[in-house]
């Protein structure tokens, strides 16, 4: 199947007081943002914002994106084909880089978001929720580390060189490789994987300059601890069960109240967002619907029965729901409470 033709995007440039210039690509109509759900996204290791703006144009993501607004940032020196940052340049921790994302809300002049990460930029969108309590609606958090580099990761740390800017060396690649696809790079021996895991070292090879990369992986094995219990929204943490991250995961989640906390765990999967595209796009909306957003949307693989009452319009001319046929006022979902594993072959399963 072809991919489908990805939207639109607005670039800006966005100056902020200690990250310096940040690339930031708005996909979706700034102008709509009060009628829709605006999304934050910051990228792993090893890619920049076509990650999510990949995802957002994945098929799954086709009714959500169309009621939504995201705007992807690029770390510092991520943008395609970006020349090297100065010699002179103090690249950001990620506690730095979370707490300069607001000037790109103020910039942009977007008041609320829900945060989209993954692995590094999980860990940022983290510390931005923290830092900015007012401005989140809720964080959606991919592969989250909640502690500092371990002792296993700064001893790999020791490995990862890059020889010269033009090229990534062997064990830089390893690294990043088992970062993004976990134990699925020797549990896993599907074609599709192989194809996968080749373009994405022709990506760290190619469009995503090599120096910076090693700024942000360096930024990212010397991160501090995540205070995680300090964030005041609802959080929903996802993995795959062949992630290198997954026990990382699932101890920040036993870490954290589970009112307001949900952990999402998928089957056969390390990388969640290639390999499980349709999983995470329902548990975004079923997150969203838990924040009071997105709820004209059915749910992914749930069959609704919808019947529309001619005599209760919205005033002008349209149609709605009848409340007494609209089985989401009976079944929306309470995501605070749950803790769910994804079964590649299956509806989720609901656990108290």
């Amino acid at each position: 199947m072809s991919s489908p033709a990805k939207t639109q995007l607005t670039k800006y440039i966005v100056t902020t007081e200690r990250c310096g210039d940040l690339h930031v690509h708005v996909q979706g109509d700034l102008n709509q943002q009060g009628k829709k759900a605006v999304f934050l996204t910051v990228h792993d290791l090893g890619c920049n914002h076509a990650s999510f703006h990949d995802f957002v144009n994945h098929p799954c993501m086709c009714e959500i994106k169309e009621r939504s607004l995201f705007i992807h940032i690029d770390v510092p020196g991520h943008e395609d084909n970006a020349p090297n940052l100065p010699d002179s340049f103090q690249f950001p921790t990620l506690q730095t880089l979370g707490e300069d994302l607001v000037t790109v809300l103020d910039f942009l002049h977007v008041k609320y978001v829900i945060g989209l990460g993954e692995g590094a930029g999980a860990n940022v969108l983290a510390r931005f929720g923290i830092a900015n309590p007012s401005r989140v609606l809720g964080l959606i958090l991919i592969n989250c580390t909640g502690s500092a580099a371990s002792v296993l990761e700064n001893f790999k740390n020791k490995f990862v060189n890059w020889k010269g800017s033009g090229s990534v060396s062997q064990s830089a690649e390893e690294y990043l490789i088992f970062h993004k696809f976990g134990h699925q790079i020797v549990n896993d021996a599907n074609s599709d994987k192989e194809k996968v895991m080749q373009e994405f070292q022709e990506r760290i090879r190619s469009t995503i300059n090599n120096k910076n990369l090693k700024l942000y992986v360096n930024a990212f094995l010397n991160r501090k601890d995540l205070p995680l219990k300090q964030c005041k929204t609802d959080i929903l943490l996802i993995t795959g069960v062949l992630s290198s991250y997954a026990n990382v995961v699932e101890k920040l989640h036993r870490d954290l109240e589970k009112t307001k906390a949900t952990l999402l765990k998928i089957e056969r999967a390390g990388d969640v967002l290639l390999q499980a595209p349709e999983k995470v796009a329902h548990s975004i909306l079923l997150f969203c619907k838990g924040q009071g957003l997105l709820t004209s949307l059915t749910l992914p693989g749930v069959e609704r029965q919808r019947t529309f009452s001619s005599s209760s319009g919205d005033g002008d001319g349209r149609p709605r729901l009848s409340r007494g046929m609209s089985m989401e006022e009976y079944d929306k979902p309470n995501i605070r409470r749950l803790s769910i594993t994804i079964n590649s072959d299956h509806v989720p399963n609901k656990h108290n």
